[in-house]
């Protein structure tokens, strides 16, 4: 596996789809940074860090297997696997936030946004971009972030907490190959943030409305049910889910 490590860089997403359209990459080349500049958030969303402090990194993964029908089963597969790193160091109360957003205690603590390259409807790979709070404690105009020394008291390696993110991207990227779709659809679910409690959200007319999280359909629109017994899907551009 190749890792290219950076002492700064704007994005390690664009850096690496940069060099993916040059020349040809090994299945799972990462691009990790000591301090990325201009990283971005699912729909243009800032993700900022403080040097040194935290992990930042992107990993091209080959997904040949993956139609374009279930490509966000890839957005499961690696927000299954920092929760389950998170879980492993004891974190508290580590739940998905629909897309990939991961909390911990209700404060984000790490985000993800996958980019995918697709040809002959087929994803023929992926670019996952991972930011992991880790030694950072303080987040300045920031009152739902968290990090892993916060929750845990103590600092931890980034390098150490990527290769194991790396080694259950693995895992899972199996599962996918073998077929278990409805594993890993099963256990995103099961870890959903406010899944069957009354939740607010907001459309993209500002208009607030209450409902239940119900899970998530196959191409990764989230289900909710409303007042009227009614099940409805939206898509990430549709709703926002507020604390």
């Amino acid at each position: 596996m190749r890792i290219i490590k950076l002492n700064a860089i704007g994005s390690t997403n664009t850096f690496l789809r940069q060099i993916s359209s040059a020349e040809p990459l090994d299945d799972y080349t990462v691009v990790v940074a000591e301090h990325q500049t201009k990283g971005r958030g699912q729909m243009g969303t800032g993700w900022l860090v403080q040097e040194g402090k935290n992990l930042t990194f992107s990993v091209l993964k080959k997904t040949p297997f993956v139609s374009t029908d279930d490509h966000f089963y890839i957005s499961m597969a690696a927000s299954l696997a920092v929760h389950s790193v998170l879980n492993r160091l004891k974190i508290p109360k580590v739940q998905i936030k629909w897309p990939n957003d991961i909390l911990a205690e209700n404060q984000k603590i790490c985000g993800i946004l996958i980019e995918n390259v697709i040809k002959n409807n087929r994803s023929v790979a992926s670019i996952i971009g991972i930011g992991l709070n880790v030694n950072q404690k303080d987040f300045i105009g920031l009152p739902n972030a968290t990090s892993v020394l916060k929750l845990i008291g103590r600092t931890n390696s980034p390098e150490e907490l990527m290769n194991n993110i790396l080694d259950d991207l693995k895992i899972n990227f199996n599962r996918m190959k073998s077929g278990d779709l409805e594993g890993i659809k099963m256990d995103y679910e099961d870890r959903l943030f406010r899944k069957n409690k009354p939740s607010t959200f907001k459309d993209k007319s500002n208009t607030m409305f209450s409902g239940y999280i119900q899970g998530v359909s196959r191409n990764g629109n989230l289900q909710v049910l409303l007042e009227d017994e009614i099940v409805k899907e939206y898509d990430l551009k549709e709703i926002e889910l507020l604390y």
